[in-house]
């Protein structure tokens, strides 16, 4: 039987409403995208993926009514187990697992199937959050701090396996939350630092590059405090940095595959191979910039309707918001997200113990990631990474992924007076 106080008014109502909105608006986006005007489909055909799409949708109610009925103490009590199945699930899809658009990540029979890594994001969430609840936690001891990254680490490493790099960089996000639980902000300035540096060498000529950080680490170390330590920092950062430079050519030619170099170009400058690799982000930044101000109108998508920009149901649905709904459109959907993440923190801010705050913190990680580089790499400011937009891409693995990662969290938060009080 559910508990009463779910029923009553302790779930967070406002986030299931923001939650219901995006669902519906994704779903009617969906249906835009298969729409044939001369066949005047249904939207509850169950040929294109907007039938299809409401049968996920309905069977996340499912998962939600599940989630909100099981007891609260379910989730940290289980939570490394359920990290060591979907790690499970995720090796034996190496093993057994279907190839789909030159990924090998998905798991089932004919034309039906689940993608395992999209659940491995909610209980990687989970085991973070309970091992930095754990009452010896300290985020300061050098060996949490390796035990927070190994629990990352290793989801990421088998998506990689899986030839799923989108999915895996999604793992990056967690920094922070341990940055939220006290982590250093040198770790994730360091890495911000790096991915700059890789970017400009891609832009700028690399002389400029080595006398701006030499002239960077002068002036700190000339007008910082003449400390031996911050001039041995200083020292060991500009030489990181400069290997950073070094190993550019390196990684793009030898490291990354040819479709993922194809990529880098692509957002370096996507204008020189326009019908080549350069094709998904120009045809893509046409069909948001065609939509104008108010858009074509709901269904009257030209470039929607004849399949200019591939996957555009799934990773690329935003260009579809962006054509038949403009600007206006465009900037309600990344309102609904902006509100939602604010409202997230919120949430994890108010939580009574660790666990809670941890896990709320790596849901808004998990959505910020998603929001962010979904909709960035649709207008070029972002590299082509195939991850979904939440609750608006087609498919029911991330759609169900997404509906637990938020609903464990609402349900937390319904019960947070019944957490034990451990800060």
């Amino acid at each position: 039987m559910m508990r009463n106080d779910v029923l009553t008014g302790k779930l967070d109502w406002l986030t299931v409403l923001i939650y219901a909105v995006m669902v519906i608006l994704g779903w009617l986006n969906i249906y835009a995208v298969g729409y044939d005007e001369a066949a005047n489909p249904s939207l509850f055909d169950m040929g294109l993926n907007s039938g299809r799409q409401l049968l996920f949708i309905a069977a996340s109610v499912v998962i939600i009514l599940g989630i909100l009925i099981v007891d609260v103490r379910f989730y940290e009590a289980t939570a490394y187990l359920l990290y060591g199945l979907m790690l499970f699930l995720m090796v034996l899809v190496l093993l057994v697992g279907k190839e789909v658009g030159g990924n090998k990540a998905w798991l089932g029979v004919g034309s039906f199937g689940v993608q395992p890594s999209e659940f491995a994001k909610f209980a990687t969430a989970l085991a973070v959050a309970k091992f930095i609840g754990s009452v010896n936690f300290r985020m300061n001891l050098l060996k949490h701090q390796v035990i927070l990254f190994v629990f990352i680490g290793i989801p990421m490493m088998i998506i990689l396996a899986q030839k799923d790099t989108g999915t895996a960089l999604v793992f990056t996000s967690f920094i922070l939350v341990f940055f939220r639980e006290g982590l250093s902000p040198v770790i994730p300035a360091a890495g911000i630092a790096v991915a700059i540096i890789f970017i400009l060498t891609l832009l700028v000529e690399e002389i400029y590059l080595y006398a701006g950080i030499v002239a960077i680490s002068l002036l700190i170390i000339l007008f910082g405090k003449k400390k031996f330590k911050r001039i041995m920092w200083v020292t060991a950062t500009a030489l990181l940095l400069a290997g950073v430079i070094q190993s550019v050519d390196y990684v793009i030619t030898d490291v990354l595959k040819p479709h993922q170099q194809n990529r880098i170009r692509a957002l370096i400058n996507p204008e020189a191979d326009p019908l080549g690799y350069g094709w998904n982000v120009t045809q893509s930044k046409i069909a948001i910039g065609s939509g104008g101000f108010t858009g074509k109108g709901f269904l009257e998508g030209t470039l929607t309707k004849f399949d200019f920009v591939p996957e555009q149901s799934t990773d690329f649905i935003f260009c579809t918001i962006g054509e038949e709904h403009g600007w206006l459109g465009s900037l309600v959907v990344v309102g609904l997200f902006v509100v939602l993440l604010l409202r997230l923190i919120y949430l994890a801010e108010r939580q009574r113990n660790r666990f809670a705050r941890a896990y709320g913190y790596g849901v808004v990680s998990i959505f910020f990631f998603h929001f962010a580089v979904n909709i960035g790499m649709t207008i070029g400011l972002f590299p082509v990474i195939g991850i979904p937009l939440p609750f608006f891409s087609y498919g029911g693995s991330a759609l169900w992924g997404f509906t637990a990662l938020l609903f464990i969290l609402l349900k937390i938060d319904a019960h947070r007076g019944e957490m034990l009080h451990r800060l």
